[in-house]
C-alpha cells in the first residue's frame, strides 16, 4: 500500500531515536519537510483529540485532608478498672518518640491522645485517668476505633505483672517504691514499633526523632478526631505500601541513611510475618524479627519492649544504657554489655523492668568529654 502524501525527510533527533519523523499537524497545513505548503484538512471537533487540563505542579501535590472514621461528636467509648495503681503518662511515655511525636500527644488537662494504624484501619485514642474513681476513660475515632478500646486494657498493661518483680539494689528498690503505677505496655502492633527503632540505629536520639516527624508529616495521613483537639495536630504512620512507596531521595532528605532505610524496605516487605511476632513468647519473637538483615538484637528489644510488653527484653548494643547501669549498681562506668547483662543476672525474667526503673532514677556518670557533633547527612 502506498500514501499520497511525500514523506518527510528524516532528521537528527529521529535517527538518533530510531524512528521515522512524522509531520506535525496544526488546523490544516503540514510543518516541515518538502510538503510544508500542502494544504491538509483540519479535523473535525468530534475527530480533535481532548486533552486534560495539565495542572501546575504546586496544584498536583496538594491533597485534601481526610478524616477518617466516626464524626467527631459520636466517638466510640468504653471505661476500665485497673487491677493496681497505674500511671497513665509514665505507662504510655515508653511509646513516645520525643517531645514532637505526631504520633501521640499529652493534653493539657491531662489526657494522653495516640494515633495509630491498626489492623482495621487508622484510628486515635484519647486516655483520661479518674484518680477518685480508680479507672481510666477512653474515646476513639476511625475506623480503628474499636480495635484500639478492645486492646486498651492490654495497652495499659493489663498483661503485666509487677508483683513478679523483687527489688535486689537499694537502688532499685527506692525507684520501685517511688513508682508503684508504672506498667509495661503493650501496643500489638509490631511495624509500629519496629521502624522507629530502625531510625535510631547508630544516630542519636535528636536525629532519629527528626526524622520520624518529618517522614510521618509527609507520608502519613490526618489522625481521625475532632478538629478542635489533639487528633488535629497528630498524624498516623503509612502502612507497608505507603513505607515501600518513599522513594530513596525522601529518605536522604529526612536524614536517614541508605542502611537504614533499606532495612525498613525489607521490613515492610514481610510486615505480615513481622506482626505474628506480637503473639510470640520473646525469644521465638526476636528470632522473627532478626531473620530481617539489618534487625539486630538492640532493635529487635526496643521493639518487643512496645509490641509484646516484653519484660526481660534488654537493650544490648546500646551506647548509654550499659554505662548508666554500671554506675548505678556498681559504681562502674566504663562498663559494657558483659559487664550490665552479669549485674542484670538477678532480674532475670525481669530485666527490661529493672532498667527501666535506673533510668527513672536519674544516676548516670558524669559526662568526660562534649557532646559529639552531628552532620547532617541530608546537606551532602
Amino acid at each position: 500500500m502506498t500514501s499520497d502524501l511525500p514523506t518527510p525527510p528524516m532528521t537528527r533527533a529521529t535517527v538518533r531515536a530510531g524512528l521515522m519523523a512524522v509531520p506535525r499537524q496544526v488546523e490544516g497545513r503540514t510543518r516541515g519537510g518538502p510538503g510544508a505548503g500542502t494544504r491538509v484538512p483540519a479535523r473535525t471537533p468530534s475527530q480533535a483529540r481532548v486533552q486534560a487540563p495539565v495542572q501546575a505542579p504546586s496544584q498536583a501535590r496538594v491533597r485534601a485532608p481526610v478524616v477518617a472514621g466516626a464524626p467527631p461528636s459520636e466517638p466510640a467509648v468504653r471505661r476500665w478498672s485497673p487491677s493496681g495503681p497505674l500511671d497513665l503518662p509514665l505507662t504510655v511515655g515508653k511509646l513516645r518518640r520525643g517531645g514532637a511525636d505526631p504520633c501521640l500527644l499529652p493534653a493539657p488537662d491531662g489526657s494522653v491522645w495516640r494515633a495509630s494504624r491498626t489492623p482495621e484501619g487508622p484510628g486515635t485514642l484519647r486516655l483520661m485517668a479518674r484518680p477518685g474513681e480508680a479507672a481510666v476513660d477512653g474515646q476513639a475515632w476511625g475506623p480503628g476505633a474499636q480495635w484500639l478500646l478492645d486492646r486498651m486494657p492490654t495497652l495499659l498493661g493489663a498483661e503485666d505483672d509487677p508483683a513478679a518483680f523483687v527489688p535486689r539494689h537499694r537502688l532499685v528498690h527506692e525507684a520501685h517504691r517511688r513508682n508503684p503505677g508504672m506498667r509495661l505496655a503493650r501496643t500489638g502492633l509490631v511495624l509500629e514499633a519496629l521502624i522507629p527503632a530502625v531510625l535510631e540505629q547508630r544516630v542519636t536520639t535528636r536525629e532519629a526523632y527528626r526524622a520520624w516527624r518529618l517522614l510521618l508529616h509527609r507520608y502519613g495521613e490526618p489522625a481521625p478526631g475532632p478538629a478542635d483537639s489533639p487528633a488535629a495536630r497528630m498524624r498516623v504512620a503509612p502502612d507497608p505500601r505507603g513505607w515501600a512507596m518513599i522513594p530513596s531521595w525522601e529518605w536522604h532528605r529526612a536524614g536517614v541513611d541508605g542502611q537504614r532505610s533499606s532495612t525498613i524496605m525489607r521490613a515492610v516487605r514481610y510486615a505480615r510475618r513481622l506482626e505474628e511476632a506480637a503473639a510470640m513468647d520473646g525469644e521465638a519473637a526476636a528470632r522473627r524479627l532478626q531473620a530481617i538483615p539489618g534487625i539486630g538484637p538492640w532493635t529487635a528489644a526496643e521493639t518487643l519492649q512496645r509490641s509484646n510488653g516484653d519484660p526481660d527484653a534488654v537493650s544490648v548494643g546500646d551506647l548509654h544504657l550499659p554505662g548508666i547501669v554500671g554506675w548505678s549498681l556498681a559504681r562502674d562506668r566504663d562498663a559494657d554489655d558483659d559487664v550490665m547483662l552479669e549485674l542484670l543476672e538477678p532480674y532475670r525474667g525481669q530485666r527490661h523492668r529493672a532498667c527501666r526503673l535506673i533510668l527513672l532514677f536519674g544516676r548516670s556518670p558524669s559526662r568526660r568529654a562534649p557532646r559529639r557533633q552531628v552532620f547532617a547527612i541530608e546537606r551532602f
